[in-house]
């Protein structure tokens, strides 16, 4: 059985920290046996306001397609003002579309969370309000949450985090993800 995780996260900037984090997570889900699906900044910048001016049905299609069909998700926000940012909040609110599934919103789903922000204390407040979300949509986040503080020159260029605890933060989140994945669907892990 595949065990399949979806990576969410990144900001209005092509490449950020908190996309090249969620990308280091998601490929250490994919190292331990996962197959994962991505949709980092670029595709989160396109999607309208949820059902607001501009929004069409197809709007999301594939990404709520393919949290409906995951075992687990990775979701990796900025920490702004304190919280996460409008790119991360709209993209989770197209969750809305699994209400009525059989499995609603991230029913029986790991989630790993990853909150990225420039001070200690906007990834703390990022964190816990993403664990809020996951909690409101059902979702089981992981016992380990990284919180990476960003800085330039801490990815570099080809996405390899320099920095020991922040990679070591981020791979953990990607390695419980897909644990946790296959323990909620009972199915079999790759040790």
């Amino acid at each position: 059985m595949t065990t399949r995780i979806v990576g969410i996260g990144g900001t209005v900037n092509t490449g950020s920290s908190t996309e090249q984090a969620m990308r280091l997570a998601a490929a250490a889900a994919e190292a331990a046996g996962a197959e994962v699906t991505i949709f980092g900044g670029d595709y989160l910048r396109g999607l309208p306001h949820y059902r607001g001016e501009g929004y069409g049905i197809q709007d999301g299609a594939e990404f709520v397609e393919a949290v409906r069909q995951a075992d687990g998700l990775i979701i990796s926000a900025p920490g702004y003002h304190g919280s996460i940012s409008g790119l991360v909040k709209n993209a989770l609110d197209y969750l809305e579309d699994l209400a009525k599934d059989e499995r609603p919103y991230l029913d029986g789903r790991a989630v790993g969370l990853i909150a990225t922000a420039y001070g200690d204390q906007a990834t703390m407040s990022t964190l816990q309000t993403l664990r809020s979300v996951v909690h409101a949509l059902r979702g089981w986040p992981t016992p380990m949450g990284a919180t990476v503080r960003v800085y330039h020159g801490l990815f570099s260029p080809d996405g390899e985090c320099l920095e020991d605890r922040a990679r070591m933060q981020i791979e953990l989140v990607g390695q419980q993800t897909y644990r946790g994945a296959c323990a909620l669907s009972q199915g079999e892990c790759n040790q």
